[in-house]
């Protein structure tokens, strides 16, 4: 993981929310996604929770709302300050840290029921050296008995397809219009891939253009499955977005 990774969410923050048509709705849809899940692997509210790439709260401030006791971290100090305020927004509790997941065993006290990271954000570990790393500190951080839970792209399709761009989408918004698209680059050895979002603003009838770069492993199942099992965890099992309802494929695995 290098400083790319941070630049890529400390540059994102404030804009973050701009990705989605409506980003408190999918808060609370993806909150409503990832309960019903925790209550099918035994884990529903009260539980405590870990979401160690929090980003600005997407799925944190979801699952902080339907009860359970969330502690959630990032990398970037700028994402989790934006927690914060929407914590504060929407009248929700939690708590908050900067940590980096490969070093949760020393940078974040406790342990909790459940231990999240969704939104691809393991596909920043590049090496797999920095995968292994994460896979132990997460395991650090679970009780006895508790679930690991991740969410990755679907790297297999994406291989097949391998593309370049992705269409635009156009958001007409009380603010004004946006159309957001990314280019897509891979790396000649297909084992990492650059992708670079661009936002449009029409603010005013002014458009204002902003781009994020972010820098991905081609990260497969396999290879997730293998790490969470040298970190000590068992039984690792994926549910497809068919079966939970949410964007990516998840896996779920437990501490013995």
């Amino acid at each position: 993981m290098s400083d790319s990774v941070l630049d890529f969410y400390e540059g994102l923050a404030e804009e973050y929310h701009l990705l989605f048509a409506d980003w408190e709705q999918s808060v609370d849809r993806q909150g409503a996604v990832l309960d019903a899940l925790l209550r099918r692997s035994g884990a529903p509210p009260p539980r405590r929770v870990l979401d160690c790439a929090c980003g600005i709260g997407t799925q944190a401030l979801g699952l902080a709302a339907r009860g359970y006791a969330v502690h959630a971290t990032d990398l970037s100090p700028s994402a989790v300050a934006r927690a914060e305020r929407e914590a504060r927004a929407m009248h929700v509790s939690l708590t908050t840290g900067v940590a980096d997941m490969r070093m949760l065993d020393w940078q974040v006290p406790g342990t909790f029921h459940v231990v999240m990271s969704c939104d691809n954000a393991m596909a920043h570990l590049l090496e797999d050296s920095d995968l292994d790393d994460a896979a132990h500190a997460m395991a650090s951080r679970l009780v006895p008995g508790g679930l690991l839970v991740a969410s990755l792209r679907d790297h297999t399709a994406l291989l097949e397809k391998r593309p370049r761009f992705t269409a635009e989408r156009v958001l007409d918004t009380p603010l004004g219009r946006r159309v957001l698209f990314q280019v897509w680059d891979w790396a000649v050895d297909e084992r990492q891939y650059t992708v670079r979002q661009f936002i449009l603003r029409q603010e005013s009838g002014i458009w204002h253009t902003t781009e994020h770069t972010g820098v991905y492993r081609l990260l497969q199942p396999v290879e997730l499955e293998q790490a969470l099992t040298r970190a000590g965890l068992v039984d690792p099992r994926w549910y497809t977005p068919e079966e939970t309802g949410f964007n990516q494929p998840l896996i779920t695995a437990r501490k013995p």
